[in-house]
């Protein structure tokens, strides 16, 4: 699909750059010959506009080989930022398919600035194409075939190698990232646990990666019992998965990544409100985000080793549930008293961090659709963020900083502990109070990473949006994904 090539040739549409003060460029200037100056007619009178976000469509009226132009405006280059780009190629990907253009030439130099190389363009610009053009999978029996463009050519002077090499990258990232997004919008009597493990062992064998599946029994004599006391109400078994990806020769700095994959959550005895059990399908975002990573993994094989660790199951209501009042015993050996049958999320991914230990893990990131409190401290654009090693964060960090996803950081003081650890009957219990909900979850999770380097994501306001946006429909965004491949890929280059 993607092609680079060094002069421009005739195609169906050209994409161009503007820039509020730089607008006239060598390209614009040579267009603007062709015709006749009337193109700077029609940027005097606005009807062409560098403005931030905008994009303006205009025919040849065969004036030149190529059919019509679209032009990207990007405001002022002091202002130009990669959040800027991929908002606005975003939005221009959406153009270009209602418009169903088939080929289109994308002037790379034209994006190039000084804070922005051509290496930064062409990646975003295929990761974005394939992000903003993301349909919604839907079971409806009259829906039509998405249209697909045949080509994309970018058109550069820099070497086509190199550019050829990030654009397969940035696409394989935006690919991996829709993968994630169609597991969080499937329906829940669809995605089951026995689904999503169904999915996850393709995807291993794809990519040639060991696996695992652990069984209820499995389970049992592992003593997994934070997981299987929230699978309790079930008539669907659990599923303990886990993938291992070998990027060197001897099993060493293993990072591990634990996704929360709970299929959907009615809160068990403490039982949701009907308006908000609606969406909860999407309480597996995390195992979303840690599926979408390892298959940008498997695609560009980093040089270092990752275990994916997915606990899943729902959280249902019936005879058998586990209760509040209820004391359970995590693999960790550690006592839980249950407070919440709501608070699944952290008993799930306590088994799970404890099992990804178990199979080497020196690094753990724990991804999770986890608290409505993070959404009221944070909004629904910023991850939040929690660690017990600031060195280790620091890397997170910058790869969230370098995908455009947003963090933020929260505490972890001793009294925090203190709470999650106040019980009379059990080491800890899930769910100490309302206030601080957010930053308690984190803090339970904390006591099974222990040691361990550890960074813990809550993505229950980024996994999912209401309304279409620059870079996809409404539903899931498959948040995390982008980020947590690019971790490890930096993360075996500074080895």
């Amino acid at each position: 699909m993607f092609q680079v090539q060094k002069e421009l040739v005739s195609h169906e549409a050209v994409v161009v750059a503007l820039f509020e003060d730089e607008v006239m460029s060598s390209f614009v200037k040579e267009l603007n010959q062709a015709f006749d100056g009337h193109l700077q007619v029609l940027l005097d009178e606005k009807e062409i506009s560098p403005k931030k976000k905008v994009i303006s469509k205009l025919h040849s009226l065969g004036k030149t080989d190529t059919k019509r132009y679209y032009f990207v405006g990007l405001g002022k280059k002091e202002r130009y930022t990669t959040e800027t780009l991929r908002g606005t190629l975003g939005k221009l990907a959406k153009t270009l398919q209602s418009a169903k253009v088939k080929n289109v030439a994308f002037m790379l130099d034209s994006f190039v600035t000084d804070k922005m190389d051509a290496i930064d363009v062409a990646h975003i610009a295929a990761e974005t194409y394939f992000l903003g053009t993301y349909e919604l999978l839907t079971y409806k029996t009259d829906k039509k075939e998405a249209h697909q463009l045949e080509s994309f050519v970018v058109i550069t002077k820099e070497d086509p190698q190199e550019i050829e090499a990030v654009l397969t990258v940035g696409y394989v990232h935006g690919r991996a990232t829709n993968s994630a997004r169609t597991l969080v919008n499937m329906p829940p009597n669809m995605l089951t646990a026995t689904a999503l493990a169904d999915y996850a062992v393709e995807l291993a064998e794809k990519y040639d990666m060991d696996y695992k599946v652990l069984e209820k029994e499995e389970m049992e004599e592992l003593g997994m019992g934070a997981l299987l006391a929230v699978n309790q109400g079930s008539t669907e078994p659990p599923k303990m998965i886990a993938l291992l990806y070998k990027g060197k020769e001897e099993w060493t700095d293993v990072i591990g990544l634990v996704g929360k994959g709970i299929t959907y959550d009615t809160g068990g005895y403490s039982l949701k409100p009907r308006e908000s059990m609606v969406g909860m399908k999407g309480d597996m975002g995390g195992a979303a985000a840690v599926l979408g990573a390892m298959e940008i993994i498997g695609e560009l094989r980093p040089e270092q080793n990752v275990v994916a660790v997915i606990p899943s199951t729902d959280n249902m209501v019936s005879g058998t549930a586990f209760k509040p009042d209820d004391v359970i015993t995590s693999m960790s050996g550690k006592t839980i008293e249950v407070l919440n049958t709501d608070a699944e999320g952290r008993l799930a991914l306590a088994d799970g961090i404890t099992y990804a230990k178990k199979l080497g893990a020196n690094y753990l990131v724990d991804v999770a659709t986890l608290t409505g409190g993070v959404i009221v401290a944070l909004g629904n654009h910023t991850t939040g963020a929690m660690t017990n090693n600031e060195a280790f964060y620091e890397q997170v960090l910058e790869a969230s900083m370098e995908t455009d996803e947003p963090m933020w950081q929260l505490p972890i003081f001793e009294r925090d502990k203190e709470r999650v650890r106040n019980s009379k009957l059990a080491d800890l219990n899930n769910s100490p109070g309302r206030d601080g909900h957010a930053i308690m979850a984190g803090v339970f999770l904390g006591e099974f990473a222990e040691k361990t380097p550890w960074v813990h994501l809550d993505i229950a306001g980024t996994s999912d949006t209401k309304s279409a946006h620059d870079l996809g429909p409404s539903g899931g965004t498959g948040a995390m994904v982008r980020t947590l491949a690019t971790l490890v890929e930096s993360f075996g280059n500074e080895e």
